[in-house]
């Protein structure tokens, strides 16, 4: 039954995630970029450990959505559907608003009940994190990856007199 599950939230974001470009991305353009010039980025930065993201899983970018592709790496999600949803929860604690993340969070908690504890604490998790939903990540592909990820991670910037 979980695995009929998994297939239907697939088949829907197969079927919806072209339409959410369409209408809900008009203004935002693709990456300059490819798969294998992140590769070319240093070894420490956000790009090489995003071009080195897309090599492991054998994935490709997808036009205007690379930022998603981040916020895996800094929040430590998984691609599986359950971690996708669990991601989708920890943007929304992080303020991030739009139809397309209400429409997950409310399909996939009705579809994957048994996941809200951690759906619930992938929110609180976000709440504790800087807000970095809205960033332009291509514009810190050169930046020290972990160093990014730890001033993410703290919610307050310590104030040093």
């Amino acid at each position: 039954m979980k695995k009929l599950r998994i297939r239907f939230i697939v088949f829907m974001y197969e079927n919806s995630q072209k339409q959410y470009r369409k209408y809900f991305k008009k203004k935002k353009r693709q990456w300059q970029f490819s798969e294998k010039q992140l590769l070319s980025f240093s070894e420490d930065s956000l790009g090489r450990t995003l071009g080195e993201f897309y090599y492991n899983h054998g994935f490709r970018m997808i036009p205007k959505m690379e930022n998603h592709d981040v916020y895996h790496l800094i929040t430590d999600c998984s691609t599986n559907v359950q971690d996708e949803i669990a991601m989708q929860y920890l943007l929304f604690g992080n303020g991030k608003r739009s139809a397309y993340l209400l429409g997950v969070l409310a399909l996939g908690t009705i579809v994957f009940p048994e996941y809200f504890k951690i759906y619930l604490k992938a929110f609180r998790k976000g709440q504790n994190m800087k807000a970095f939903h809205h960033w332009d990540f291509e514009e810190l592909l050169w930046q020290n990856f972990d160093n990014l990820k730890e001033f993410i991670r703290q919610k307050e910037t310590p104030v040093l007199y």
